[in-house]
């Protein structure tokens, strides 16, 4: 038998079907289908202290109980949790530095390991691949979750201008939210850091106005309070000019999204927080709408796409909160300034101490409640007695919250557990994670905090090694 003969044994047809057999194939195979799946940008939304009560209360008081939040509606659902190095209750910046770099830390540390060492995350991983980033939060920007992913510090109380030096040294793409003061020079060394901003590049905004008229320049700094931005339930008293955390998002994915590269963005709802360290139910609720409609702007952005992995948790619970049943839902509804806001218009005599008449004058005018003289006597020996381990500053606002909460038989930690806690009352409950695009799959069951950044990394073909640190220059 000749070649030629050899050859003609192999009919046409059944080469054809041999085709399709080899084309179907490598079309299901894994190299394939990780090509298909692979998130070209990831946005990851933290509520900071977000647990399920928050999520609750935000849906019971904004749509009723049959109300479905935006959150909810992503695909996938995980639970995850939060305890750090050193405590089986996390704090902000623990937490945080968990989610951020995939390894654990002791609390108070930002962006370092348990032993100190710095430490890289995963938007240094991002960026060492050629993606823009991004870091947004309601709260400053050098406080604990935006500085987990963008600096290292052994200690979050002491090293604000630090993390404000590294964030200008890692040259993230787009940093919005509040933290000015530590930008500023007294705080740098008589060096005006926000103008080394400039010079390398920056637009830079300190308004909404200006956020929205900024011609999108290549890399953003807005910065809209020299310390926390304005609870959301405030800024109408206070005629506030800052941009709400959609709006901050929105000009974020922008300019992240220019060029072909992709990008990782971490924005936060960092004021639910606080709120529920106050136990300010109305503020919860406030708060985490506003979270809620920033995961609708990042949803709707990113429909039909097929290109970005959303991810939304929290770093930890906080106060135990609930939507308990005897929660008294109108009154709650009727409270229109923060329990901060309401704690300074009280006033004082002449020995620093609070006047009555001022406590009873304020909880009528803004929480709609008339106090006994016996409960103005108990609230004032409260906020002389009871002292925080954390934020002393915030502890007639607590007592104002607790005290309204209390009232109003709305589900959340007592006051005296929030005072003997090193964290103001965070809690180890299990954190909530939502996640939708591609590669979100691969959150279900329960997790680990830890495992955030190495299931994020790992959709998006990115490198990381958690506990690893590359400098720059390599």
């Amino acid at each position: 038998m000749n070649k030629t003969s050899r050859y003609k044994i192999v009919q046409p047809h059944r080469f054809g079907l041999f085709v399709l057999i080899i084309f179907f194939i490598c079309m299901s195979s894994p190299i394939q289908a990780e090509t298909r799946n692979t998130p070209k940008n990831v946005i990851l939304l933290i509520g900071d202290g977000m647990g399920l009560g928050a999520i609750e209360i935000a849906r019971q008081l904004e749509y009723g109980k049959t109300g479905v939040l935006h959150l909810e509606k992503l695909e996938h659902v995980a639970l995850m949790r939060t305890y750090s190095a050193n405590n089986y209750v996390t704090d902000s910046a623990a937490g945080g530095s968990a989610i951020a770099t995939g390894i654990k830390t002791n609390n108070e540390s930002i962006g370092v390991d348990a032993n100190g060492s710095e430490v890289d995350s995963v938007l240094d991983a991002f960026q060492n691949n050629g993606k823009k980033v991004g870091i947004i939060s309601t709260n400053m920007v050098v406080d604990a979750t935006p500085a987990a992913f963008g600096a290292s510090v052994p200690n979050r109380w002491t090293g604000g201008a630090n993390i404000a030096r590294q964030l200008f040294d890692n040259r993230i793409d787009v940093i919005l939210g509040g933290g000015a003061s530590y930008f500023e020079a007294d705080k740098q060394n008589g060096e005006d850091l926000i103008a080394k901003f400039k010079q390398a590049g920056y637009g830079i905004t300190t308004t909404k106005e200006e956020l929205s008229s900024i011609n999108n320049p290549a890399k953003l700094l807005g910065l809209f309070h020299p310390t926390y931005m304005n609870f959301k339930l405030d800024k109408e008293a206070l005629h506030s000019q800052e941009p709400s955390l959609p709006e901050m998002t929105s000009k974020a994915l922008d300019i992240l999204s220019r060029g072909d590269k992709g990008f990782f963005l971490m924005a936060e709802g960092a004021r639910i927080d606080h709120m529920e360290h106050a136990a300010d139910i109305t503020g919860i609720w406030k708060e985490t709408i506003e979270f809620d409609q920033t995961v609708k702007e990042v949803v709707d952005w990113a429909k039909n796409r097929n290109d970005t992995l959303i991810v939304v948790l929290a770093d930890h619970e906080t106060m135990g909160t609930s939507a308990s049943e005897t929660m008294d839902i109108t009154a709650l509804k009727k409270i229109r300034v923060s329990s901060e806001y309401m704690s300074k218009q009280l006033t004082f005599d002449k020995n620093n101490e609070i006047n009555p008449e001022s406590v009873v004058s304020t909880f009528k005018k803004y929480a709609h409640i008339s106090l006994s003289d016996q409960e103005v006597d108990q609230f004032i020996d409260n906020v002389r007695k009871n002292k925080t381990l954390v934020y002393p500053k915030h502890q007639i606002d607590w007592e104002i919250g607790s005290t309204i909460a209390r009232y109003h038989k709305a589900g959340v930690a007592d006051r005296s557990i929030r005072a003997a806690s090193s964290t103001g009352g965070h809690t180890a409950n299990m954190i909530p994670v939502f996640a939708s695009g591609p590669g979100s799959e691969a959150f279900d069951g329960v997790i680990e905090n830890t495992d955030i950044s190495k299931i994020i990394t790992k959709a998006a073909g990115v490198p990381f090694t958690p506990g690893q640190h590359k400098t720059k220059e390599e």
